[in-house]
């Protein structure tokens, strides 16, 4: 039983980099896998990113394989997206969710209200 909690969303430039933060609680959050989602206007909700609890595993959608890095801090109870070479399609509501370790949106039981990502062409 975990809460989440994203942050650092704005207004970037193609090419541009961003760094977003997923603050958790409790002190067994190492114990869950966090997943980044994001969801552009008018599209469904798509899997980006997740990080095993000790964050020795890590996966990616295709689409950001390369640009974006998933890291956590496990002392600080964080896990943050750190995202280089933005695009406009990159553009959406982005959500960190805890949970266990999957590609699905049911893998992830706790959610965060998500943070707006908006990139310009």
């Amino acid at each position: 039983q975990v809460q989440v909690a994203e942050s650092g969303g704005r207004l970037v430039q193609t090419g541009g980099s961003l760094r977003l933060s997923c603050a958790g609680s409790g002190r067994t959050f190492s114990s869950y896998a966090v997943g980044w989602f994001r969801q552009g206007l008018g599209k469904e909700r798509e899997f980006v990113a997740t990080i095993s609890g000790s964050g020795g595993y890590l996966d990616y959608a295709d689409s950001v394989k390369g640009r974006f890095t998933i890291s956590r801090d496990n002392a600080k109870n964080t896990v943050s997206l750190q995202m280089n070479s933005l695009k406009p399609e990159d553009t959406g509501v982005y959500y960190c969710a805890a949970g266990s370790l999957g590609d699905d949106r049911k893998d992830y039981a706790w959610w965060g209200q998500g943070t707006q990502v908006t990139v310009s062409s």
